[in-house]
């Protein structure tokens, strides 16, 4: 059986550093410390047994063996480069990238996106969804926009909007609220269960469950029964007709949605106040 090959990562670390003949430029060039590319350089010698740098007092040397290595290393990252290089030839260079709750993007950042691009017409925008923080982690985003609680969003994150929750309803609907079924978001802290309490209710049992505020929403607009979601995702909707309030409680909620922007670009800047002046806008339209 064929050996496993040794990861890309290493390779890339030490041509880098082969370069450089530095680990610290090396690490500079491709966005890791200068301890994580000694380290996957050391890894790759380990695999291969044998040893591809001399360390020198003021840097590295190329052995026989890194020397050797090399031009084929050289080979093979151009030969992936090209292989990958159609892929982004229509890539724009002015892309910001978005990522967010599906549920933020259908309510909040779409019925608000033409006005934005309209004054950013050469700005092309990527969005992606993410919910969980691992996929968050995975979109490296310009803009994240992450549903949490305070302590989760972090200390530079600033709230979106509302931290307050508003039961909804399809303005057909006229029963009492007592009467009509109840959609409940779950894997949330905040539910039914809270609001009820300090709305005054008692017996309050939902019979349809979604797994976010989105599809909860949508169901509510199409005539299903009352929603509770955020302020913030219920407010162009409202504005538009398609929901109305089913009673005037609002209750904070224990977890919001927070926004958090690259500083070093100013495309990000500039997407990070326009959504957060415009979501205190409808925020402040409901009133």
């Amino acid at each position: 059986m064929a050996k496993a090959l040794p990861p890309l990562n290493w390779f890339r670390a030490f041509e880098a550093a082969a370069r450089n003949l530095s680990f610290t430029a090396a690490g500079e060039e491709i966005g890791m410390t200068q301890s994580a590319v000694s380290q996957q350089v050391k890894a790759l010698e380990t695999r291969l047994g044998v040893p591809l740098f001399e360390r020198k007092a003021r840097g590295l040397a190329l052995t026989d063996h890194g020397r050797r290595l090399l031009p084929q290393v050289d080979a093979a990252l151009d030969t992936l480069s090209s292989a990958t290089g159609s892929f982004f030839e229509d890539k724009p260079s002015r892309l910001l990238t978005v990522s967010a709750s599906y549920s933020v993007i259908q309510w909040v950042i779409a019925p608000l996106l033409p006005a934005f691009k309209t004054d950013h017409p050469d700005l092309a925008i990527r969005f992606m969804g993410a919910t969980w923080p691992d996929e968050f982690s995975q979109t490296a985003a310009d803009i994240e926009i992450r549903f949490g609680s305070p302590k989760q969003a972090g200390p530079k994150a600033r709230l979106l909007g509302s931290n307050r929750l508003i039961a909804l309803k399809n303005p057909d609907l006229n029963a009492p609220l007592k009467n009509l079924p109840l959609i409940e978001a779950v894997g949330i802290s905040d539910g039914w269960k809270s609001w009820a309490q300090q709305a005054g209710f008692k017996d309050l049992q939902p019979t349809l469950f979604v797994d976010s505020y989105g599809p909860a929403l949508q169901l509510a607009a199409n005539g299903n029964g009352v929603c509770l979601v955020h302020e913030l995702l219920a407010a162009h909707p409202m504005s538009q007709g398609l929901i109305e309030p089913a009673h005037g409680r609002k209750i904070a909620a224990n977890e919001s949605y927070f926004l958090s922007a690259r500083e070093d670009t100013p495309e990000a800047a500039a997407f990070s106040d326009w959504i957060s002046m415009k979501s205190t806008e409808l925020i402040a339209g409901l009133a």
